[in-house]
Order: C-alpha cells, then structure tokens, then sequence
C-alpha cells in the first residue's frame, strides 16, 4: 500500500490568523483570484457565529519554498514552511475582515470586505447605505479585533449608540454584551487542517489540489493548466493576471493593453497561447502534455515537461506583446466592430488573435494580407457564429489545419478557402435573411449588419453623422447619442393589432437613430415622423441613406410583416456589400516592396516625404500640434491619390537624424502616439490603408510609413472641421469646394 502522504492538525482561528502574519503559513498563487461574494462571507461568519462546521483546509508543508506569495503583510518574520493549497477563498475571507485588509476582486479592483452584526438579533448582514444608517448594527465586525480597539469598547460603543435611538433594556444589555463577545471569541473557532507532506513533491500537490477543491467555482481545464503555472511557472501566471489587470483601466501614460473591444480574462489568454504554442484548442490535451505526458506512450517525464512549458513560454511572450495586441485590435476595428457591446462571442474573438499571431509570428505573412484575411475571417466567423455550441471541437479542427503547413501562403490559402466555402451565395440570399428573423438583441447578425454600417462609412438614420463615429466607445456619453429606433413603433404596431414583443422587437424593425431624434418620433405613425424627417435631405442623400438602412421606397406604407421580409434580405444585402470592402487583394497585389535606402536616395516625390520629427518644433524643441498635423495630412493625401511612403527621421535633404527628438521612451510609445493621432484626426478605418514599421539607416532608427491608394475619402480634422487632402508633386495641397467634389466623384464613385 502506498504512503499516506498527509497528516491531520488541528488549529483555533486565531492561530492560523497568527501564522500567517508572522509568515509560517504561506500562499502559492495555484488558485483563481478572489471570487467569493460579500454575502457569502456573510454567511461563512454567520455559520461559524452557529458553531457549524465549515469545512477543513488542506497545507503543503515544504520548508523548500521560500518566494510563495502570502495574504496580509509584504514583511515577513520567517520564511512559510506551510503553503495553502485548499481553502483559499474562505481563509482570505476570514483573514480579510479579522485584520481589516483589502481583497482583490476578480476585477483586479482592491475593497474593503465589510460585514455587519445586530447583537440584540444575532444578524449578520453585508453593510450597505441601509445598514450604515441603522444604528442596532455594527457596521464593521472587522472593529473587534483591532488592535486600537478593546472589546469594551465596542460593547460601550454600540450601546450608546442605540441609546441614541431608544431605552436599551438591562436584560438587553447583558445579551448585548454575550452576543458580542461570542462574535469576538470566534478567534478561538477549531479548524481542521489536512497537511500534506514535505516529501509529496509539486505535482503530487498539484494533482491533490485538482482532484478534491470543491469551494468557489467549478475547476474547468483552463483552471488546471493555470494551477501547473503556478506550481511550474508562477512569473508566468502572474504576466497574464498582470495584463488582464491592465486591459481594464485607461493608461495615464505610455502603453497598456487597455481598449475598448475586450477585457480578457487569464483563462481566455491562456487558450491564445496554447493555440499558438500547441496548435490545440482541447485543454485537456494540452493540461497532459504540460505535465510531461507523452500521449502516445502515456508516459510522463520532468525532461518533457520542461520542454512543453517552455513552448508555453515562448507563445506567450508573443501573445502578451503589446505591438502583436493592438495591431490585432486594430485589426477588428477594421472589419466594422468599433467596441465590446458589439462583439457577441469573445471565444470567437480571441480565437482570431490566434490566427493572427500564427500567421504573424510562425509564417511572417505580410502585414496588409494578414490584416486583410484576419478582419475577413472575424467578419465570416461573428455573421456565422462559428464557435457556437461545441467551440472546442471546431477550434481544434481548424486549429488542426495549420499543424503541418510550411508558408504564409499556405496559411491564406486555408482561410480563404474556409471562408469562401462559407460565405456562398446560399448563405448570402437565403440563409442570412432567415437569420435575421429573430428579436434577439445580441443577435451576430444584428452586429454584423451595424459592423457593414461602418465599413460603408454610412450616416446614421436621418442623421448627418456618421454610424462610425456615434458607435465610437471612447466618445459616448452616458446618454447614447445613437439609439435603436423602432421603425414602426411600438404603441403604433398595438393601435394595428400586433402586441407580441417578439414581433414588434424583431431586429428588422430596428435603425440606429440620433437619441434626439428617437425622443421626437416617440409612438408616431411611420408616414407622420417620415415626413417631417425627411425634409432634412436631398433625393439623392434620402437614396443613399435607404439603401444603407435597408429601407425600399414607401416602406412606410407597407404592411408591417411584408416590411420586415423585405428588409431582411435588403440588409442581408447591406452586409454582404460592408463584407466586400474588407475585400483588397488587387490592391494587395500591386504593392511593391522598396528597401529604405533606394526610397531616401530618390528624394522627396509625389509618393515620398520625409519629415524629422512627428512632434517636435526643431525651432522650440517643444512639441508641436502643428507638426502633427503636417504628418496626418500627409498620409491623409497618399491614401487620398496613389499611395505613397512617409518617412519620420529624416530632414527634407535625406538626411538622417533618428527618432530620439521626438523624446519617446521607446519605439512602442513611438507608435501607439502616431496611432492616437491617426484614430483621433482621420479615423480607425484609415490602418487598413497604412503599415508601418521602424528601419535602421545610416546608423540611425526611422520610422516608414507606407501608404495604400484608400477605397474611401480620408479627411483630416483640424479643430472640428474636415479637411480633404491630396497630393499634387512632392506636397500635400487641400481642396475644398466643387473642386473637392469632383476630385471624389472621379477618384472613389466613379
């Protein structure tokens, strides 16, 4: 018979509280973030308060150890001899309101655990604006046990209090006072601990922890693996926490993975990284081989392991790589999804991060193809849901697809074929349509159609601004200034007879409407508000704008069931004609690749310009908004005519003078600066266009930025009013007026 491996030890509250301050117990991070709601800490005192058992703990003792993470204080007496392996959630509870420490929240946020107690009832309650004004609790039970505070304190404290509200009884002072020394005594409430021997080695613990947790949430693949990290790899597990951490508050300087279209969690960067790493999208596979298990001779060994964890290692170096992220990100504003409210599956989304940096980082696919295929594919797999239902298994058989090819163009290749197969015309005409009928409010298609709304740079209904830019997450306000629009409203379709929610609120029957505007039509008749609206617009502009809201003429006399068959399939139509414009191989095609030093040897042209800084005045050596501007509409006017390459670094003669002017800490600040300006002054859509990267010449860093022909006018805002840019010789020059619309006319509608 094997060795028993644990031992059982008995300890009070207090004394597990005490070793735990001095350090004698510690933390090995092999656990999610706190997740336990207030309440359910309530419930863990009050259980306790009752004299139930609450379950036991399960230790590692390993003397070994000496960089586990602990709860409570930074400075420790000694190093931990015991790591807590089981119980992390209840025993940071209860250490977090007896010392009165912060927890840390799934969200990464810090708060403060406040219990309160009514000593006359024997309550417990979360403290809330209730509690806080009702004076027969203590709001905070974390005040028994501090060191400024004395028991008899509290007692006296309390019941001058409630004396402040009414006559407080002898016979409920004396219960006042046993109930809170019975609430303070809980320091001495008997644990049971589960003490797993120094000699059970890592995995051992690892496989314990696995096969017994049962508190907090159900454990799932992702969990395992995140436990071997933190056994095997704890830096690395902390990288993930570390980021996701960050991708959830604004930067206040430099760059952060912060953004507006995904918050990730550490479960859902770890499937990105064992997809790149693995080729695998099933964790149980993944959770094996990590162990060191050999799934063809079902064996294990510490040398495999080894081997598998760094492959880990290695692709979630790339994954975490803040450039590799928001160029992706980048990517996804492309295809048309402007921000989170849009995106219906983030499996979905983060499993294009994962074509993405395969065909980044394995096969070297030049940018604007990868740009090109992966907002394509986001669009077909959002519009199809792709990875609804079983999202492993059709993971893992796409994954399987790139296990064994050996080029970039094999990789297009792949997803271009995938799509193609998908996207048929059958789809387009009668199986989108039929997916369009439906009332719910996060349908895919819905946001597919808002995306093609985007992508067809389009106004919003009856409105002058554009869908782009009223869907912009960074600018709303907390009253949307774009709302969904019942076409036929609601009151109105009840005065015709129709009430069921599910026919009123089918998606066909809804348009993206400035709030102002939705606030005026109200329950009006279709043909009333239609009338008054329309006033605002030419035929033409009217033409364009039905077309882009799927609306056919006198839509607003027709029959409300005819009404929504008809603009299904006219917004089936919509999307497929938003879908074509993520469609650039042709232009693809005709890109040129030039070295850098044939491009600052030629000299300035109709399609080079140097500029020798992005920001700084060279006259000053302050920054300079003008400079900026001078670089947008330079890039505005390339993509505005044939294309062309800017080069940062360099003075008007060819001169080389580096990027250190410009005072940037380092190139990716360098860049996240120019994207800024390039999303805040022309527009998100304009990277599609554009790909930049940093080259040395002459013993100098530049930065080039190179310019494809765009599909549609690129303005540049210049204190809130549009400008449009061409280039004419080695200048930009602005038009304006009947020239401007001429020039638009010939060069993008014609």
């Amino acid at each position: 018979m094997e060795e028993r491996i644990f031992s059982q030890v008995n300890y009070d509250l207090g004394t597990l509280i005490g070793n735990i301050d001095v350090g004698h117990i510690g933390l090995p991070d092999i656990q999610r973030p706190f997740v336990w709601l207030d309440k359910k800490v309530r419930d863990l005192f009050d259980s306790m308060y009752r004299g139930y058992p609450v379950g036991y703990f399960l230790f590692w003792e390993n003397g070994l150890v000496t960089d586990s993470r602990t709860i409570g204080a930074d400075n420790k007496q000694i190093h931990p001899s015991q790591l807590i392996v089981d119980g992390q959630q209840r025993l940071t509870s209860l250490y977090a309101v007896i010392k009165g420490v912060p927890v840390v929240r799934e969200n990464y946020e810090k708060e403060i655990i406040r219990i309160a107690f009514n000593p006359l009832t024997e309550k417990f309650e979360v403290t809330d604006a209730a509690i806080l004004r009702d004076k027969s609790y203590i709001h905070n039970i974390s005040s028994l046990w501090q060191e400024n505070e004395g028991i008899l304190n509290v007692i006296r404290n309390y019941i001058s209090q409630l004396k402040e509200t009414r006559e407080v009884t002898i016979e409920e002072e004396r219960h006042i006072e046993r109930a809170i020394t019975k609430l303070s005594n809980l320091t001495h409430y008997p644990f049971t601990v589960l003490l797993l021997s120094s000699k059970a080695n890592e995995e051992q613990v690892s496989q314990v922890f696995v096969r017994i947790n049962s508190e907090g949430k159900r454990l799932q693949q992702a969990d395992f693996i995140l436990t071997l990290m933190s056994v095997f790899w704890d830096e690395g597990r902390s990288q993930l926490e570390d980021f996701c951490r960050q991708s959830r508050i604004p930067a206040t300087s430099g760059v952060s993975p912060f953004n507006f279209i995904i918050q990730p969690d550490p479960d859902q960067l770890l499937r990105v990284c064992v997809g790149l790493g693995f080729k695998r999208a099933r964790l149980q596979y993944v959770y094996s081989i990590l162990r060191g298990k050999n799934l063809d001779t079902e064996e294990f060994s510490e040398e495999l392991r080894d081997t598998q964890f760094g492959i880990l290692k290695k692709a979630q170096e790339e994954v975490l790589a803040l450039k590799h992220w928001h160029d992706f990100l980048k990517t996804i504003l492309l295809s048309g999804y402007r921000s989170s409210s849009m995106i219906s599956s983030n499996t979905n989304l983060m499993f294009a991060y994962t074509l993405y940096l395969i065909g980044r980082t394995e096969y070297n696919v030049d940018e604007f193809q990868l740009r090109n295929i992966i907002a394509k594919w986001f669009f077909m797999s959002s519009l199809t849901s792709r990875y609804t239902g079983s999202p492993e298994t059709a993971m893992e058989a796409d994954l399987t697809r790139f296990r064994y090819i050996k080029s970039g163009d094999e990789f297009l290749q792949i997803l271009e074929g995938i799509i193609t197969d998908k996207l048929t015309e059958d789809f387009w005409t009668i199986t989108l349509p039929s997916d369009l009928a439906t009332s719910a409010s996060r349908s895919p298609s819905l946001f597919s159609y808002q995306a093609a709304l985007v992508l067809l740079d389009a106004q919003a209904l009856f409105s002058k601004h554009s869908v782009l830019d009223m869907l912009d997450p960074s600018t709303r306000s907390s009253r949307s200034s774009v709302e969904k629009h019942h076409i036929f409203p609601k009151a109105y379709l009840v005065r015709q007879g129709i009430s069921d929610q599910r026919e009123i609120n089918q998606i066909a029957n809804f348009a993206l409407l400035e709030w102002n505007d939705n606030m005026k039509v109200s329950d009006t008749s279709p043909n009333e508000y239609v009338k008054e609206l329309t006033k605002r617009f030419t035929h033409e502009e009217l033409k364009l704008m039905y077309y882009w809201h799927a609306l056919p003429d006198e839509w607003q006399n027709m029959e409300y069931q005819n009404f929504l068959s008809t603009r299904r399939e006219r917004m089936a139509k919509v999307i497929r004609d938003g879908y074509s414009k993520l469609t650039l191989n042709h232009i693809d095609a005709d890109t040129k690749q030039i070295s850098i030093k044939d491009v600052i040897e030629n000299g300035e042209t109709e399609e080079t310009e140097f500029k020798s800084t992005l920001r700084v005045n060279l006259h000053t050596k302050l920054s300079d908004s003008r400079i900026e501007l001078s670089v947008l509409k330079t890039l505005a006017a390339f993509m505005n005519t044939k294309g062309g390459s800017l080069v940062i670094g360099v003075n008007d003669d060819g001169t080389p003078v580096g990027l250190s002017m410009d005072g940037f800490k380092n190139e990716d600040t360098f860049h996240q600066h120019l994207d800024n300006l390039i999303n805040d002054k022309i527009g998100h859509n304009a990277h599609i266009y554009m790909h930049s990267h940093f080259e040395d010449f002459d013993n100098e860093r530049v930065l080039v930025v190179e310019c494809l022909p765009s599909r549609a006018p690129m303005y540049v805002k210049e204190s809130d009013i549009q400008k449009f840019y061409i280039r004419t010789g080695n200048s930009s020059s602005e038009l304006t007026g009947n020239q401007e619309r001429e020039y638009i006319t010939l060069r993008f509608r014609s």
